[in-house]
This record gives structure tokens, C-alpha cells and sequence, in this order.
């Protein structure tokens, strides 16, 4: 079953074709300023399992460092996930259009929180990327 999702407007829609995996609460200042929220939640997937339905000349990246950044569409300024080779590698699951059929699985980089946020779930934390992981 595919994966859709896209942005706020509806310019930008994508799919993926294949299983979401390592879904992670993000607690970076870089991903809660991004989102204006808590934490945000990406899903990596196969990177051939992705697809452009619509709108992909309206996608934007905010390259905070050299080949790394976040994805976004021009028109509304939602977050779509990471980018990278013309396709998003990782989405922001909260652009997912109903059940994704996935749940979180960890939170990582809470050494740097929100500080009026408080985690209440038994999910593993750590203050870092766990190592073995990338981007």
C-alpha cells in the first residue's frame, strides 16, 4: 500500500511506495525552530521507493551546513522531510495523509529539548543520534 502526503496547499504531493521505518521524535533546536513545535517526527524509507506525484518544482531546501538541511514548499512553507538527490530520504510524518501504520520508536537529541516540554512515554531517549544511525 502506498504512502501519500504533502504540503499544507496542496502544491507539493509525494508517495512512497514501500515501508516507513526508524521513526524518530526529534528534539534538535534546529528541527523545533523548523517546525514551531516540540519535536518533529521523520520516517526514513528505501530511497528508490519514492516518487513526485505533484509539485516538485515548487520544493525548497534550507541547507543549514553543506548537503544537509530540510525541505519545504515554497508556496506554504511546510516541512516536508529531508532532501536529498531530488527526492526526500526521510519525510516529516506529520505531512503523511491519514495512518501512516507506523509509530514512533525513539527520541533523540533530548540533551537539547524544549524545556516546557515534557516526554511522557516509555519510548527510549537519547541526548545525541544514537551512533550507527545517519542522517
Amino acid at each position: 500500500m502506498a504512502i501519500r502526503g504533502g504540503c499544507l496547499c496542496g502544491a507539493i504531493q509525494y508517495e512512497v511506495n514501500g515501508p516507513l521505518f526508524d521513526i524518530e521524535n526529534c528534539h534538535c533546536s534546529m528541527c523545533r525552530r523548523f517546525h514551531g513545535a516540540a519535536f518533529s517526527t521523520y520516517a526514513k524509507f528505501d530511497a528508490g521507493d519514492f516518487r513526485w506525484l505533484k509539485g516538485e518544482p515548487e520544493l525548497r531546501v534550507y541547507e543549514s551546513s553543506p548537503g544537509q538541511g530540510w525541505a519545504f514548499c515554497g508556496r506554504c512553507g511546510s516541512s516536508l522531510g529531508l532532501p536529498g538527490d531530488g527526492k526526500l530520504v526521510e519525510i516529516a510524518l506529520g505531512t503523511v495523509e491519514g495512518d501512516p501504520g507506523v509509530r514512533p520508536q525513539e527520541h533523540i537529541f533530548v540533551g537539547s529539548k524544549a524545556p516546557w516540554h515534557e516526554i511522557l512515554d516509555a519510548l527510549p531517549q537519547h541526548d545525541r543520534r544514537p551512533p550507527g544511525t545517519k542522517v
